[in-house]
């Protein structure tokens, strides 16, 4: 509430003339503090950013900036503390502005430098010198937009007082209508922003749900949900179960690199329309499995989606290939919104949706000889991720273990991860570090490789998949206030800029803007993980017999050499 009272007079509080609201009184203190906030954010961040995206948050940023400023000048005034007067502030205050504008100039156009630097780490073109004409407007587009908002819950609360005013002593109509105002815009931000959003998001992208890509067709194969043998309906799966269903190596392609002897990988899949409970959903894709014959292959796969129902297909088909096909990989649907959106929204249901799924298949599988049913293993991609963690922090896996899991990218949420990270061995960093020198959990990235870790792994092989230039990862409120130690000196991931530096504040805005870049950018940096970085993976948690180095390394320029996933008829 940006200068709320600053309407009333100290002495007896009756309210002044309201003042346009496209023209208020600028608050001296708001534009420094925002200007100030606007320079720093200019700096070089973990990941590039466009022009439209640093306007955006140049914008928002001194919007930001203006209201701490202001907040602070009214509580200044409010508290009767002696305005700095005379002269000498008044020049000094002059300075400040031409000092801070002459730098917010100059950090524009380094801003060009900065961000080519790290552009050329990311492989990226470089961005125009003149992108700062595409800045300018679109800071001060996304500012004005702020300003009016904030102008206009001004007027409404104005509004409120003066009619309590009638009613009330002056004093108590100012702090009756100071709580009546914040507790309705609580209301509104809790109970119907919130609400709203959420169900409005929902009815967008359950449309898009029901769509389906170009390219993709019906299965004909027995071994994919949505066939004509299946017990999951085609138009039930979702887009990206329709997708997932529908693409993959073929034998054809296996056999190319294997030399013969590969089979047709299961994929079996259960859309939010395939059944209406969770349990109901679980249940039928364990049928689907049952009638597959998925538990007679040698890898089963229980794989947790993103908030889409997506399975990345860069890990799919890696997998494919590192299995000669023998595999099995199930999935179901919680969510029609991202994981960004999920993780707001839906962070009950991928766990529930997680720990169902998997009690569901794996009593099923522990009940089969030990000797006569496939390896078992987990996967999860981001929010996927989050939901795996779910299952390997529950009880029920204690008493009959899974061989393996491997999380890609988790996102900052992860309980366990962080222990992980905050618990590493000594001398180990953030973007690769070393739990208890990798007997049970390991972690790698584009730049490692996972297979030739040394030291004994388990029976049951965890590992995480993490890029350091992944905000999704590495975002975390304590940036506030704390420095993280993957920006300190010897313990930064390759892909982070060395002019990216801790600021109070600053840093934590910067990482969080990154959150909306981290699948803009190419594979093997932010958010997107590349086939090669997921087939390593997948050798080093499965560990399948009669595989060698030379055999990693041959699979690696194999997958360099193939484009966009085949769609078998």
């Amino acid at each position: 509430m940006i200068e709320l009272l600053e309407q009333f007079d100290r002495s007896d509080f009756k309210p002044k003339p309201l003042p346009r609201l496209l023209a208020p009184p600028v608050s001296k203190p708001g534009v420094l503090t925002g200007l100030i906030l606007a320079l720093l954010t200019l700096l070089p961040s973990m990941l590039p950013k466009s022009g439209v995206t640093q306007g955006a948050v140049l914008g928002i940023t001194f919007a930001i900036g203006y209201a701490f400023g202001a907040t602070w000048q009214w509580a200044w005034h409010f508290l009767e503390m002696p305005a700095p007067s005379g002269r000498f502030w008044r020049a000094t205050a002059w300075l400040a502005f031409v000092v801070l504008a002459y730098f917010l100039g100059s950090n524009l156009w380094r801003h060009v430098g900065w961000q080519n630097t790290v552009r050329q780490t990311f492989g990226m073109e470089p961005v125009s010198p003149v992108v700062w004409l595409l800045i300018v407007p679109v800071s001060l587009l996304f500012a004005a937009l702020i300003f009016v908002l904030a102008r206009s819950l001004r007027k409404l609360f104005n509004i409120i007082v003066r009619w309590l005013d009638r009613h009330l002593p002056r004093r108590l109509a100012l702090l009756i209508g100071g709580v009546a105002f914040t507790a309705l815009l609580w209301g509104l931000w809790s109970g119907v922003l919130v609400d709203g959003f959420f169900a409005l998001a929902n009815q967008v992208m359950a449309p898009l749900d029901a769509s389906t890509d170009e390219g993709i067709t019906r299965p004909d194969s027995p071994n994919r949900s949505g066939s004509p043998g299946s017990l999951v309906e085609w138009s039930t799966l979702g887009r990206q179960g329709r997708t997932f269903v529908s693409t993959g190596p073929t034998v054809g392609d296996l056999n190319l690199f294997h030399g013969g002897g590969a089979l047709e990988p299961i994929r079996v899949y259960a859309g939010l329309r395939s059944a209406p409970t969770v349990e109901e959903r679980a249940m039928l894709v364990l049928n689907e499995l049952i009638r597959t014959n998925a538990f007679e292959r040698e890898v089963l796969v229980v794989a947790t989606t993103t908030g889409t129902g997506k399975l990345e297909t860069n890990a799919m088909d890696s997998l494919d290939f590192v299995t000669k096909g023998d595999v099995a990989v199930a999935g179901v649907q919680y969510s029609y919104l991202s994981s960004v959106l999920s993780l707001l929204g839906d962070e009950d249901e991928v766990k529930e949706t997680s720990q169902v799924v998997f009690d569901t298949i794996h009593g099923y599988w522990s009940a089969l000889p030990e000797d006569d049913r496939p390896e078992f293993y987990l996967y999860g991609l981001s929010l996927g991720a989050f939901g795996v963690e779910s299952i390997l922090t529950s009880i029920e896996i204690i008493n009959s273990p899974i061989d393996g899991a491997l999380l890609v990218g988790p996102p900052f949420v992860s309980e366990l991860w962080s222990q992980l990270i905050e618990e590493r061995d000594p001398g180990s960093t953030p973007a690769l570090p070393t739990y208890e020198q990798g007997r049970t959990v390991r972690f790698t990235n584009e730049h490692s490789v996972a297979s030739l870790s040394s030291g004994e792994w388990g029976g049951t092989r965890i590992l995480y998949l993490q890029n350091a230039s992944d905000p999704i990862v590495f975002f975390d409120p304590d940036l506030l206030l704390d420095q993280p130690d993957w920006l300190r000196e010897g313990q930064r991931g390759v892909e982070i800029n060395e002019g990216f530096i801790w600021i109070p504040f600053v840093t934590m805005w910067q990482v969080l803007t990154d959150l909306a870049s981290a699948g803009s950018v190419p594979e093997g940096f932010g958010h997107l993980y590349t086939k090669q970085a997921n087939a390593d993976a997948w050798i080093a948690v499965t560990q399948p017999e009669d595989w060698s180095p030379a055999d990693t390394e041959r699979l690696m320029q194999h997958l360099s050499t193939l484009g966009p996933s085949r769609y078998p008829g």
